[in-house]
């Protein structure tokens, strides 16, 4: 199993300088980079302080001229913000421009606040059909000319400019959580990314089964990678996981806001809403938030990612972006490094040696 890291530029109040957001985001891409993570995921958003994240190929692009080797994917460009040509040419520029290093990961979307505002108001819903033109349209120009006719999309004969540096294109990656989702990305051949959000570790396993159903039922196509994001901080101390805990559940408060239009969005910052309007309250439970994300000291955190393991997911990426302080932002980067990823390396290469033998 690999490791990644989701890292964007946040700003939880008017204070906080961008330069100091994005100078912070560049010191933990960096570290992540010298620390063996497998790869940097960046989002989309709009107009939403709270995730700073306009163009992720831009932001993909700068930490990409500060690292040397960490692949860097989108997680997610939202497709109904995009025509087919101009994701194909951004796309395909971006990986020269990082030599090679992009990995493509492409949703439906999440925010009713942003789909009111970017895609005509449509319910986010139906960002779904969006997907399944625009990922087939994509692959169609970085081949050469292509001319579309679609339900959503038409133009005549055009091609991606330029073309991917990376043969035949880069790795392209689905946001599923639903069996359909699931289904249609493997007969793509498309790479799977998942997230049990809040749920408990349950959820995990449920994920699972959904991918292995999928692949069982594609047999024709090659097992893709199994992607799935949490929430994770890493703490040592009392006061650490007090902090980690106050900030996870403020920032929930933020995005059932975003996710459901509950509150006010004022010049960009989200109001927290009320727990009373929150779905899922038991979510919020200070227990269930420690037992449900990779909170914990490394040890702890390892135990949780067996199950992640068992239900054969490859890469387990970081979510360390909910307003938590820089520092332990750092420290959880730093933690995993120096005893999360060479443990699950060594059981990795056992593995190898005993299928050998």
């Amino acid at each position: 199993m690999k490791f990644s890291v989701s890292l964007y530029l946040e700003r939880k109040s008017p204070d906080m300088l961008m330069t100091e957001v994005a100078q912070n985001a560049l010191a933990l891409a960096k570290l992540s980079d010298q620390g063996g993570f497998e790869m940097i995921w960046t989002a989309e958003h709009h107009t939403i302080e709270l995730t700073v994240a306009p163009n992720p190929f831009t932001f993909l692009t700068w930490i990409g001229q500060h690292t040397e080797q960490i692949r860097l994917g989108t997680a997610t460009v939202v497709a109904p913000y995009w025509s087919p040509i101009r994701l194909a040419g951004e796309a395909a520029l971006c990986d020269h421009l990082t030599g090679g290093r992009l990995e493509l990961g492409i949703a439906r979307g999440a925010y009713q606040y942003e789909f009111d505002r970017m895609a005509g108001g449509i319910p986010q819903q139906q960002g779904v059909a969006y997907m399944k033109e625009l990922v087939p349209a994509v692959r169609k120009l970085w081949e050469g000319d292509y001319a579309h006719a679609g339900e959503i999309w038409n133009f005549p004969t055009a091609t991606s400019v330029p073309k991917p540096l990376q043969q035949p294109h880069p790795r392209i990656w689905v946001a599923a959580r639903d069996p359909g989702t699931f289904d249609w990305a493997i007969a793509q051949g498309a790479n799977i990314l998942s997230t049990p959000l809040a749920a408990p570790n349950s959820e995990i396993a449920v994920l699972g089964e959904k991918f292995r159903k999928a692949c069982a039922d594609h047999p024709e196509m090659p097992r893709p990678r199994f992607m799935m994001q949490r929430r994770a901080c890493l703490y040592t101390k009392p006061e650490e996981r007090e902090t980690a805990i106050r900030c996870s559940m403020e920032y929930g408060r933020l995005f059932e806001n975003l996710f459901q239009n509950l509150g006010a969005v004022t010049n960009g910052f989200p109001e927290a809403v009320p727990y009373e309007a929150v779905a899922g309250k038991e979510n919020y439970d200070p227990q269930n938030i420690e037992r449900n994300f990779l909170f914990g000291t490394p040890d702890e955190v390892i135990e949780k990612l067996l199950d992640y393991e068992a239900a054969g997911v490859d890469q387990v990426s970081l979510g360390i972006n909910f307003n938590v302080p820089f520092e332990l932002q750092k420290k959880t980067i730093e933690l995993f490094a120096k005893e999360i990823i060479p443990f699950f390396a060594a059981r990795e290469s056992r593995s190898a040696l005993e299928a050998a033998q």
